[in-house]
């Protein structure tokens, strides 16, 4: 009981800080009145609309000097905590929007009631005091605490089956070996040590990654020696142990104001090709003591040449194509000399003598865009070997006289995985353009619109198909490079399997022999409305058997953001738009497109640790909005058309064109409640779930010109994918925030972690040197997605050298 005696009415300073702050409290509850009242007439929440009142009551209650006000508040705050945990559970990132802003006015309501009771119930407002502000202490705590960690059970790591003094095995492909799984059996850096790496060298290309260019090559090393690409094209060969350059070439390319990437290098040497692919009709390869490249480097450039460089001097291959080059826009009609509409971003692929290349055109530009043909070259004269025509299967090699290659069809512009003992080379397919409206497309192609597709590496025809989306009208185009393994098959056998991730968050688990899935994959119904003269499939295939990644259907409750204005304002926009789940088509509404043409799972591609068979993945949650505008109501002449988010796809031969933007709060923050991108292991062999942790902080995040600074570990978007070790360890460096990680593979826990000068976009790699024996691990970082800083590092870690 307390019995002070009442003080005197309030004096003027206080009552004015009484007013100031009922007047706040007033106009934020008319904000969340009339909003939340916009809110109901939406179909949406009353809560917000009720609050607002009660807020707007709260704030007259202050000005009167009325004790009233905080058992107005109290009871406000009381119906907040049951919606609360009504809504959202105990999960804390959904709660610290909702109740947050009112711990605070707790807060200060509790130390300004004495002021408004004349003294009375002082002790038990500032024991109140305490607990709201020991409530936001905690609060304030575990915004730096990961959340939504499921943590992997410790398991001993299989031990190399040579000392890694012994080991030898380059990563000689973009994704370390021919089946994409990103894995080293290198094991000198490892669990008991990692945190000792430090940077052994670092190298700049001089070639900063901005406007059209991203930096996101992973380097290949054979032997003493790395190669690396830059955005433009250029390639360069570093010596493994010191960085040094050796040598740089400049393809010089045209055009490159409009999309600049390099994601990887290729390599070839003639002589260590033990069964080579015979082709009759072509010309004799020059044998390797007549050529002057007895190794070479193989590199496609932003204007659509293949090249092959000598991998000791950097010089063209002369006797390759036409003195080093081979001119890929031949047969694909007309390709946009002001624009490029066609190029290859990604690494080629070399298997035996072969050169398999897909390509990358413009995203929405138009139905008539070059082809999606599919091309295999001799690696030893550059001449056409076969050719893939989706549309005219009938074409094996140029097309006839007069004629181009089908226009338009899907194409493969991800980097694809080869089985050399099936003779089988695996296609992850873009969908038809122009992306969002497929009204004319031919019925032959669809089927290859964002699959997966089986070649035979000898002639190009088509063994297999999977499609991962029917009629692909979201961009949800295959962008990683399939991953090949081998699973038990309960018998004491192995299943070959390839495992395809894809950017709806599905992973799918096929039959890499014939296709079938492995994980059961079930048809499910989806929405059927669509744009005028566009249609949808009936169902999707959705893979039941093996974990999904941000793929679930968002509500009004999903709605996120940095206080309630902006979540009461996410949750106005998120009523108003067209959705009905994941395959809500585009239409003349606002339409959202989740997990969003970005991802669920980018072209970083999965990494898989061969002693275990633990998958390793990380992903994307950002959706979009489009609308489709009638192209009657558009001035083309003034149409600025740009690529992703925030620019306007012109889809030249539609009745629309297409507009692009996030679906963010009015703080640029996304709206939907985060992880907004996560790092997981899954076990292959009971296809279960084994960790999963927020991907990154927001540390360097740039909001509004304003950095964060702060190490709270959101979950951020990633795009390059990570690299396993066999000492247990899996890196990744494809995240908002400047570091490289090292993971334990079993658990999932954070290991070890460096600064990088700029963010990075590309996936790590490791080798050993064949010189010193050190085992490196070299990333390149030219700038994270979102971020303004940008570089040009290659740099390399390594434990500290022994004396």
């Amino acid at each position: 009981m307390n019995n002070a005696k009442p003080e005197a009415p309030a004096s003027k300073g206080r009552q004015l800080l009484l007013a100031v702050f009922g007047i706040l409290l007033g106009l934020s509850g008319l904000f969340l009145a009339i909003k939340g009242a916009q809110l109901v007439m939406l179909g949406g929440s009353w809560y917000y609309l009720l609050a607002g009142f009660a807020l707007v009551l709260c704030g007259v209650l202050y000005l009167r000097v009325k004790p009233a006000a905080t058992a107005v508040f109290a009871i406000v705050f009381v119906i907040t905590v049951i919606w609360s945990v009504w809504e959202a559970g105990f999960t804390f990132w959904p709660m610290v929007p909702r109740l947050a802003p009112f711990l605070v006015i707790g807060l200060l309501a509790s130390l300004l009631h004495p002021w408004l009771s004349r003294g009375r119930q002082r002790v038990a407002s500032y024991c109140s005091a305490v607990a709201f502000a020991a409530v936001l202490v905690m609060g304030a705590n575990a915004l730096f605490t990961p959340h939504g960690v499921m943590q992997g059970k410790a398991l001993p790591v299989a031990q190399p089956q040579a000392s890694d003094d012994q080991t030898v095995a380059d990563w000689s492909h973009y994704g370390s070996n021919p089946a994409g799984t990103r894995f080293s059996p290198h094991a000198q850096i490892n669990k008991d040590n990692v945190d000792q790496l430090q940077v052994a060298w670092t190298y700049r290309t001089g070639e900063i990654a901005e406007g059209a260019s991203e930096y996101q090559n992973t380097p290949i090393q054979v032997g003493d020696t790395l190669y690396t690409c830059t955005p433009t094209s250029k390639v360069i060969a570093l010596d493994a142990d010191s960085g040094q350059q050796r040598w740089v070439f400049d393809p010089k390319p045209a055009n490159t104001k409009t999309w600049n990437r390099c994601r990887g290098v290729s390599y070839y040497e003639p002589a260590k090709v033990e069964r080579p692919y015979a082709f009759a009709d072509l010309k004799p390869a020059a044998t390797t003591q007549g050529s002057s490249c007895a190794k070479r480097i193989v590199q496609v450039t932003m204007d659509a040449r293949l090249l092959e460089i000598d991998a000791e001097t950097g010089k063209p291959c002369e006797d390759f194509g036409n003195k080093g080059s081979v001119d890929l826009t031949t047969g694909l009609g007309q390709v946009m000399e002001n624009v490029p509409y066609y190029a290859y971003t990604s690494a080629p692929t070399v298997s035996r003598n072969l050169i398999i290349l897909g390509g990358w055109v413009f995203d929405g530009r138009s139905t008539d865009e070059p082809s999606g043909v599919v091309r295999a070259f001799s690696a030893d004269t550059g001449e056409l070997v076969w050719a893939w025509d989706l549309g005219k299967p009938s074409i094996t090699k140029l097309p006839p006289q007069g004629e181009t290659y089908t226009r338009s069809t899907p194409n493969m512009w991800s980097t694809p995985a080869f089985d050399d003992e099936l003779g089988l080379v695996y296609l992850p397919t873009g969908n038809q353009q122009p992306d969002f409206w497929g009204g004319d497309r031919p019925e032959l192609t669809e089927k290859y619109s964002s699959a997966v597709v089986a070649l035979d590496m000898a002639t190009g025809r088509e063994r297999w198909t999977f499609q991962t989306v029917h009629h692909d009208i979201w961009d949800y185009d295959v962008a990683s490079q399939p991953t090949l393994y081998d699973i038990p098959d309960g018998v004491g056998g192995t299943i070959p399997v390839l495992i395809q991730l894809t950017k709806r968050g599905q992973i799918f688990m096929l039959d890499r022999r014939n296709g079938k899935p492995v994980a059961d994959v079930v048809e499910k119904p989806v929405p059927q409305e669509h744009a005028a003269g566009d249609w949808v499939a009936k169902t999707q295939p959705y893979s039941v058997d093996m974990p999904t990644f941000g793929a679930r259907q968002l509500t009004e409750k999903d709605m996120w953001g940095a206080t309630f204005f902006d979540q009461l304002m996410c949750r106005i926009d998120f009523k108003k738009l067209n959705y009905k789940g994941e395959f809500t088509a585009p239409s003349t509404q606002d339409t959202l497109i989740y997990p969003g043409y970005y991802g669920g799972f980018n072209w970083g591609g999965a990494a898989i640790d061969e002693t275990s068979g633990y998958l390793f993945v990380n992903d994307i949650r950002i959706p979009q909005v489009v609308k489709l505008v009638p192209r009657e109501n558009v001035d083309l002449t003034h149409l600025k058309s740009g690529h992703g988010v925030g620019s306007t796809y012109p889809m030249d031969g539609t009745p629309f064109v297409i507009d692009h933007k996030s679906f963010n709060s009015p703080l640029g923050i996304p709206c939907q409640s985060p992880p907004w991108g996560v790092f997981a292991a899954i076990d292959l062999n009971t296809r279960k779930k084994v960790w999963e942790r927020p991907a990154g902080t927001v540390e360097d995040a740039v909001i509004n010109g304003v950095r964060a600074n702060l190490s709270i570990p959101l979950g951020m978007p990633t795009l390059g994918g990570g690299a396993t070790t066999g000492s247990g360890l899996v890196f990744y460096a494809g995240t908002q925030d400047y570091y490289l990680r090292a993971m334990d593979m079993t658990t999932g826990q954070e290991v070890w972690k460096g600064r990088l000068p700029v963010g990075g976009q590309a996936t790590p790699m490791t080798y050993r040197s064949p010189h010193t024996g050190r085992q490196y691990v070299v990333v390149v970082a030219g700038g994270a997605r979102q971020s303004p800083d940008r570089g040009d590092y290659v740099i390399a870690y390594a434990l500290p050298e022994k004396e």
